[in-house]
């Protein structure tokens, strides 16, 4: 795939979410041949934007999600500049294949920039200046249908990146016994589903380590203010108009969103 044929499909994408609209398939032409590809086109995206980078979202940490989106690794994607605190209510209609994903968000107080040696978890670890009970909103420029484009091509659009909800930040977390904090999502008063970061992600910090380290690879960073997902407890739910989505963290807080 040459460097016009990558920026082309950039420039598309980042139409694509100025406009807050999808397209059914993608020329094939346009499909990234692997996962380098489509992350370099993801940081063309942010070129073109223009946008600040507010966050980072993880996914498929575990080997069931990296099954059910066809991956062998995990995978991430830029989150611009949409982070709404709790409650939060957004437009079902404006919402571009909308997935509501419970997660954990990890505020970052220092920056972690590009370096040979890698990260340790304890070096990421002491990053962190807040961690937040939240509910990600994913979306996706593409519809999907029958002409779904393959992976690489949801890379490029930042791994269905949309927004982030998040709580009030979690007293004293470190010392807590956050990964084994049972989290229960309910719409609408009936529960859905449940969840422990502890079988999701392993712990907290290895989703967040892995994240410093493939970007520091690649020579991208990150910046203390950015806050990152770090991936779904819950698996994903499309949702309905009118639905109001609550996951409950126990003593860790309550995140609700509302898809109006």
């Amino acid at each position: 795939m040459d460097m016009s044929r990558q920026h082309e499909l950039a420039v598309l994408l980042a139409k694509l979410r100025r406009e807050g609209r999808q397209q059914s398939g993608l020329d094939e032409s346009l499909v990234p041949p692997d996962k380098e590809t489509a992350y370099r086109i993801a940081r063309m995206v942010e070129e073109v934007l223009g946008w600040e980078v507010a966050g980072w979202k993880i996914a498929a940490m575990n080997r069931r999600l990296q099954r059910q989106l066809r991956t062998d690794a995990p995978i991430y994607g830029r989150v611009f500049g949409t982070l709404k605190s709790s409650p939060a209510t957004v437009e079902h209609a404006r919402q571009c294949s909308p997935i509501p994903e419970v997660e954990y968000q990890a505020r970052l107080g220092a920056d972690l920039p590009p370096r040979e040696k890698p990260y340790s978890m304890e070096e990421v670890t002491e990053a962190v200046v807040s961690l937040h009970p939240g509910i990600e909103l994913s979306e996706c420029r593409f519809v999907h249908d029958g002409a779904f484009p393959p992976l690489t091509a949801i890379l490029a659009d930042g791994a269905g990146s949309g927004a982030i909800v998040f709580g009030p930040p979690i007293e004293d977390w470190r010392r807590r016994d956050v990964a084994n904090q049972e989290v229960v999502l309910t719409c609408n008063g009936t529960q859905r589903r449940k969840g422990i970061a502890a079988e999701a992600l392993d712990h907290l910090m290895v989703p967040l380590t892995w994240l410093a380290n493939e970007l520091s690879r690649t020579g991208i960073g990150l910046k203390a203010s950015q806050m990152i997902s770090t991936g779904t407890l819950t698996g994903m739910l499309r949702p309905k108009p009118g639905e109001t989505y609550v996951a409950d963290f126990g003593p860790f807080n309550k995140v609700a969103v509302t898809y109006a």
